[in-house]
């Protein structure tokens, strides 16, 4: 647990102002999910995900996505070496341990959906052979909510495969000084420590898991997937994928926080983040207003929350 603190306090010295957010992507990087970081541009994206593989001693691929990329572009292909006589697979940049899929709904379904095998199975499929991907293998995507014009909304099933959707938010006016004191481009990254080596990283993903979580809470997890399955504002609700996402998630919170246990607290400060996503609105709930983080906070009120004593 030291070396998670030691990573969370070296990630925070140079993403300013954002320690909540760092923590609750900390904890699905130790829970082994992928990420949807979803903001406007220059809120320090790209920056936080090489900050992150750094950190973590992992090797880092930046994948630009544009409208021409094509599925080869990112899992590889293979090309007839003369010399061998035989076809060399030359792998993409995808066969990488930290993946930042950079503006991915820019680009095609096609290529979009050339992640789906690599995110569920950790491994890709070209020209018929099976390649495994590096451990750990952790894909952070980015797109702006904004700008809609030559863009590609993920489909449900991809968003489904993705633990968590976050933002990480303008800063507020003192952290925004200190910003401008550090100033732009590379010269400050040259400051960024690696804390843990990348099998460091899979021993503690390995320790996540062992996170105790009592039976009561687990049964909250079901009641609260259940009640978005049944919320008359919602046409779709939470998969089973999802609870599972959101069950793996609050033991990589939990462990954040420094406990080897989860207390319901843990589950409550991810269900937005992990659930959100998945849900589909009914088109009289937005033309109400409604959000989908309005529905979650309503299924939270609404059931009881378990206690554990003594944690």
């Amino acid at each position: 647990m030291d070396k998670v603190q030691e990573v969370l306090e070296g990630i925070s010295r140079v993403i300013i102002g954002k320690k909540e957010v760092i923590s609750s992507i900390l904890a699905g990087i130790l829970s082994g999910g992928h990420l949807l970081i979803e903001d406007v541009p220059g809120t320090g994206k790209t920056t936080l995900s090489k900050v992150m593989a750094k950190t973590l001693g992992c090797t880092f691929k930046r994948i630009q996505f544009t409208p021409d990329l094509m599925p080869s572009d990112i899992l590889g292909l293979s090309v007839y070496d003369r010399q061998k006589g035989e076809f060399v697979f030359k792998p993409g940049p995808v066969m990488s341990q930290f993946v930042l899929a950079d503006e991915i709904n820019r680009t095609s379904p096609k290529t979009q959906a050339a992640l789906l095998e690599a995110m569920a199975e950790g491994q890709v499929t070209v020209d018929g052979a099976t390649y495994v991907l590096p451990e750990p293998f952790i894909v952070i995507a980015t797109q702006n909510p904004i700008e809609y014009e030559g863009t590609y909304p993920l489909p449900e099933a991809q968003l489904d495969r993705f633990m968590m959707r976050l933002a990480l938010g303008y800063p507020e006016i003192e952290d925004e000084q200190k910003i401008l004191q550090i100033g732009s481009g590379n010269s400050f990254f040259k400051e960024v420590k690696m804390v843990i080596t990348a099998d460091e990283l899979t021993a503690i993903q390995q320790k996540t898991k062992q996170v105790y979580m009592a039976e009561i809470l687990q049964h909250y997890i079901a009641r609260l997937t259940k009640e978005t399955r049944a919320h008359p504002d919602l046409l779709l609700g939470v998969s089973s994928r999802g609870a599972q996402h959101l069950y793996r998630v609050a033991k990589g919170i939990a462990l954040v926080r420094g406990r080897d246990y989860v207390l319901p607290d843990d589950i409550q400060a991810m269900v937005i983040s992990v659930f959100a996503h998945r849900l589909i609105l009914k088109p009289e709930a937005r033309l109400k207003g409604k959000e989908r983080s309005d529905v979650l906070n309503e299924i939270l009120d609404q059931i009881y929350v378990p206690v554990i004593p003594n944690g």
